[in-house]
């Protein structure tokens, strides 16, 4: 069986592509210790100790855990802790390119991989009541950089994207699928 070590609705619709064996462990560690890294490296960290403290209770199943940041000018662009502070994070990405980076982590037995993969994204210019009005929906509310890809067919907000959809969603799959066909 897997383990999908992540709470993020978005991870667990989008880990149907890969496998309907899966159960859901929520690894919830202090994400903020590795903020201090690179956002590289953070990500990948993120991704890793998710999926270890997932092993601790699950050690005999395959473990499989992701975490995806949205890096702007070197920095990274957390989830919103409010609708003004999702208000903030709009603004800053409108009309600018930022990237992508979803880390993930399998463990099986002894084996552990962590792989990442990045994509870039440009927003439109965002107007105000734009951004009003999709932050009224809730949806940026809980995601990193305070949007998502899926919404821009209501709120668009993005003008283009280079890589992979899956990843700026949160789990590339394609990629996570390879993965484990060749552990």
């Amino acid at each position: 069986m897997i383990v999908l070590a992540s709470k993020s609705p978005r991870r667990k619709m989008l880990m149907k592509q890969i496998s309907d064996d899966f159960i859901i462990y929520d690894s919830n560690i202090d994400e903020s210790i590795f903020y201090s890294l690179s956002p590289l490296d953070a990500c990948k960290n993120i991704s890793y100790h998710k999926a270890l403290k997932a092993r601790d209770f699950y050690p005999n199943d395959v473990i499989l855990s992701a975490d995806t940041i949205v890096v702007l000018n070197n920095q990274i662009i957390h989830k919103p802790k409010d609708e003004m502070d999702a208000k903030k994070i709009l603004r800053e990405l409108s009309n600018k390119t930022h990237e992508v980076i979803t880390a993930y982590t399998i463990i099986k037995g002894e084996k552990i991989i962590t792989e990442y993969v990045v994509s870039s994204v440009t927003f439109n210019n965002l107007s105000d009541k734009l951004i009003d009005d999709y932050i009224k929906s809730g949806s940026p509310l809980d995601k990193a950089g305070a949007y998502g890809i899926q919404d821009n067919d209501r709120y668009p907000i993005i003008k283009s994207y280079a890589g992979s959809y899956d990843n700026i969603v949160g789990f590339p799959v394609k990629e996570i699928k390879e993965t484990l066909m060749n552990l």
